[in-house]
């Protein structure tokens, strides 16, 4: 299991946020943590720490009036640190190529693959076409509904009809290197890990994925091994004292490697 940082900017500034509170309107969010450091600081930090595959997510949707800024600071990000982070929010086939020029190892895509509730073939292969399968990482976020796990899309604000299960898992695998999925319901609220979420994903196992959502402490991180086969990477975000948390980024980084 590796330990897979993260950088999240909503309006212009990298923050910690309860992700199920997130809205387009007025760009509004619950915070847990904004930091007083820019996005390059993070990224100097992942690197002088040689720790790669983390992932830049930015927030605004590109109506936003704070776009602009937040995008700014990705590309900085990516820029100080090439090669060495994945970014996402708001990824199609015409901007993809200056996020990977810029120094980005993938591009995350969500809402373009998953539209009117379904999965777009035909988008997925316009972005492998313009990104290759190597350079692409689906973000499968999910929120419970009734028995199952359905993703999310927006900015975790739409549902989908699309159930996380392991056929579908298979079926995109085909098109990206890897998957980043967020369990949006305990996303930034530091309340224990999605159990299900994280079984689902060790029981499958074909290909790399990283786990972000609910991680409070060190007993999350072993469950989150023992659950995922160790086969599941994951983020840790509002519980880490870089972010306002108690959960020690050395500390982490041991366990993870343990």
């Amino acid at each position: 299991m590796e330990f897979r940082p993260c950088i999240d900017i909503h309006n212009g500034s990298v923050k910690q946020i309860v992700g199920g509170s997130l809205k387009d309107l007025h760009d509004e969010a619950v915070e847990n943590y904004v930091s007083e450091q820019d996005a390059v600081f993070y990224a100097r930090l992942y690197k002088e720490y040689k720790i790669r595959n983390g992932h830049i997510i930015m927030l605004n949707p590109a109506t936003s009036s704070h776009y602009a800024e937040t995008k700014a600071q990705a590309l900085a990000a990516l820029r100080a640190y090439p090669g060495g982070l994945q970014a996402g929010g708001g990824i199609t086939p015409d901007n993809a190529g200056e996020f990977l020029n810029a120094g980005a190892s993938h591009v995350i895509v969500t809402s373009y693959v998953f539209k009117d509730g379904q999965i777009q073939y035909d988008h997925l292969q316009k972005l492998v076409k313009k990104t290759g399968r190597q350079h692409l990482v689906l973000d499968l976020s999910v929120r419970k509904k009734e028995d199952g796990y359905f993703i999310v899309t927006d900015r975790w604000q739409k549902y989908t009809q699309v159930e996380l299960t392991e056929r579908v898992l298979d079926e995109l695998s085909e098109y990206c290197d890897e998957f980043l999925v967020h369990a949006v319901d305990v996303e930034g609220k530091s309340s224990g890990i999605e159990t299900g979420v994280v079984r689902l994903l060790g029981d499958w196992g074909m290909q790399p994925v990283t786990y972000a959502g609910g991680v409070h402490g060190f007993e999350d991180l072993r469950t989150l091994k023992k659950l995922g086969r160790d086969r599941v990477h994951v983020t840790v975000g509002s519980a880490l004292d870089l972010f306002g948390g108690t959960m020690r980024f050395e500390e982490v980084l041991r366990e993870c490697s343990r």
